[in-house]
């Protein structure tokens, strides 16, 4: 008797386990869809808080590159570089590099360049730096991230591309100075990156190899 009881409540709950399989699964593929254009809106939004549309006539999301350079661009994987023209002329791109470097992990960064080399700016993309320290470097916690609008790697010299910290131009946060070396360090590789391959940036290449595009 006690066997069967057994055989039945477990029945029971295979019969559970897969309904709330079943509906999980329902439930994903329903919203599949609208997610994935959520995400695409919300970072259509970005790219345009960096190169605002009317600066450009192609379709940003769709003239895009990938490179592969983990030394500058922070990461092995393929990196996405969103490519602004306006009548078939190059204006800005926006390189989606990785500091890998970030005191919780890895920090993903948008960074905005204008055709002529300078920052049209830069934008975080996701983090896990600590809640009231590290997070500043979102827009929406300091406007720490807005230092970067119109740099170069003129403005400041190269040597100074650093956290004053370390004898460096950029500002870091109080009780939190390895956040800010990060991006400050991936902001600059990025620059350098744009600059050793401007031309093949704009080009039409599909992908780049590790040496650039």
């Amino acid at each position: 008797m006690k066997t069967h009881q057994i055989t039945i409540t477990a029945a029971v709950l295979l019969l559970f386990a897969l309904i709330g399989t079943l509906l999980v699964a329902l439930t994903y593929e329903g919203t599949r869809e609208q997610i994935a254009a959520n995400e695409r809106e919300a970072l259509l939004r970005k790219l345009n808080l960096l190169v605002p549309p009317e600066r450009y006539d192609n379709a940003i999301f769709e003239d895009t590159t990938q490179v592969i350079n983990d030394h500058l661009l922070g990461s092995m994987e393929p990196v996405t570089v969103y490519r602004a023209r306006r009548g078939s002329e190059p204006v800005a791109l926006v390189i989606a590099p990785v500091a890998p470097d970030g005191y919780s992990g890895t920090i993903r960064l948008l960074v905005g360049i204008n055709h002529d080399g300078s920052l049209a700016g830069v934008r975080i993309l996701a983090h896990r730096e600590t809640p009231g320290l590290g997070d500043k470097i979102e827009a929406e916690r300091s406007d720490w991230i807005l230092g970067f609008d119109g740099r170069s790697l003129d403005n400041p010299p190269l040597e100074s591309w650093r956290v004053m910290r370390d004898g460096g131009a950029f500002d870091q946060f109080t009780g939190a100075t390895i956040t800010p070396r990060a991006v400050v360090k991936a902001v600059r590789n990025s620059l350098i990156y744009y600059h050793d391959n401007r031309e093949a940036l704009f080009a039409n290449a599909e992908t780049a190899s590790s040496d650039g595009p």
